[in-house]
């Protein structure tokens, strides 16, 4: 019976760690889509604030409130959108959501700082239907009505809109 030489294998160091979830070493960490939950009434006036703020989304109409897609989702941009936008929309709480893959995670900001995370069930127990149908693929941003994106608004058209915005705001409380 021949006798086998022992491989050559390279030494292992002894601080190696092996992580739990490998997904992180299959490519991109950009989350595949990234929403803003917003209280902004209607998709315009977010789509408006979201062009003076420098983000590019796609605002999506709810009954409860315009979402805003995320266009670009490489490294900390969503998490900078929504401290941004949070910033425009003062006192009023947002929450982004992010999906890789099949994980939810949710994060609320108030005031341009986040708050905290919260449970993906909590979130979308009370959302609206087209977050849901966004975030599992069920429905792309062409199969929603009422879309507005803010590649299509220029600066000083954003202004104007937040300013017919506000001043139908006053007339009502007056």
């Amino acid at each position: 019976m021949p006798i086998h030489p022992e491989p050559d294998l390279p030494e292992v160091p002894d601080d190696l760690e092996i992580p739990d979830d490998l997904s992180g070493l299959s490519g991109s960490q950009d989350p595949d889509i990234a929403v803003l939950i917003t209280q902004v009434a209607a998709a315009e006036p977010l789509a408006a604030a979201c062009v003076l703020a420098d983000v590019e989304v796609d605002a999506v109409p709810t009954p409860v409130g315009a979402l805003a897609v995320l266009r670009d989702r490489a490294d900390d941009a969503p998490r900078r959108a929504a401290e941004t936008i949070s910033q425009l929309v003062t006192g009023v709480p947002l929450i982004l959501v992010t999906r890789h893959g099949e994980q939810l995670t949710c994060r609320r900001f108030a005031d341009g700082v986040e708050d905290g995370e919260l449970p993906a069930g909590l979130v979308l127990g009370g959302a609206p239907d087209a977050l849901e149908d966004l975030l599992t693929g069920h429905v792309t941003l062409d199969d929603l009505p009422g879309v507005v994106p803010s590649s299509g608004i220029g600066r000083l058209k954003a202004v104007r809109m937040l300013s017919q915005v506000s001043r139908k705001a006053r007339r009502k409380k007056g």
